[in-house]
């Protein structure tokens, strides 16, 4: 690597493409927030249509891409680093308020004759951090650096509810207790089932 302010000859501005594998259903749902949101604040422009900024979004998501890898996503489409910044943040922040709760989720699945749900941990794959966080988010489980999720699902493996993001070296059991699980599986009068460890889970429901 040699330092020069020379530039190399005959340079020009390039797109970088890659295979994003996204439904037109998934697509189209987070554009249809966006308009939403937008018709709610009454902001009428945009720089880019709804649409293209849902499937930037979730480029930027799906490549877990760092603050500092932005410059190519918003060069390529003529946006600022700042905007696609505040994109990423707005349509996170749509996507959250639409997690249903989870004392809400398991009384419904009560209502329609559900006796237990499956619940597990999981871990979503990040790019190492710097500082203290590269270290608590190294899943010694998985070998791989990433964030904690609780899942439950019904009998049939449907998502029921998700959990909050947690450093990757959190356990499920610990992240079960930060979550009340039991307490809400008690209140809403169903049993866990736990897909490792069954005997533990239900011992411990059984007891409690």
């Amino acid at each position: 690597m040699t330092k020069t302010k020379k530039h190399a000859e005959d340079t020009c501005p390039f797109v970088y493409l890659c295979r994003l594998p996204l439904s037109t259903r998934t697509v189209n749902h987070l554009a249809d927030l966006l308009r939403r949101h937008l018709k709610v604040i009454r902001s009428r422009w945009r720089i880019l249509p709804p649409g293209k900024i849902a499937v930037i979004v979730l480029a930027v998501l799906r490549h877990d891409q760092r603050l500092a890898d932005m410059a190519d996503m918003a060069g390529g489409n003529n946006v600022s680093e700042s905007t696609v910044r505040r994109w990423r943040d707005e349509l996170i922040t749509l996507l959250a308020a639409q997690a249903p709760r989870l004392d809400r989720s398991l009384k419904k699945i009560a209502r329609q004759g559900g006796e237990v749900v499956l619940i597990d941990g999981t871990i979503i794959a990040t790019q190492r951090r710097t500082g203290k966080a590269d270290r608590r988010n190294y899943s010694g489980k998985h070998h791989r650096h990433g964030l904690h999720f609780l899942v439950l699902t019904d009998e049939r493996g449907r998502l029921i509810w998700i959990s909050a993001a947690r450093p990757g070296r959190t356990h499920d059991n610990t992240a079960a207790r930060h979550d009340h699980i039991l307490a809400h599986l008690r209140a809403a009068g169903l049993g866990p089932w736990r897909t490792w460890a069954f005997a533990a889970w239900t011992t411990t429901y059984s007891t409690l």
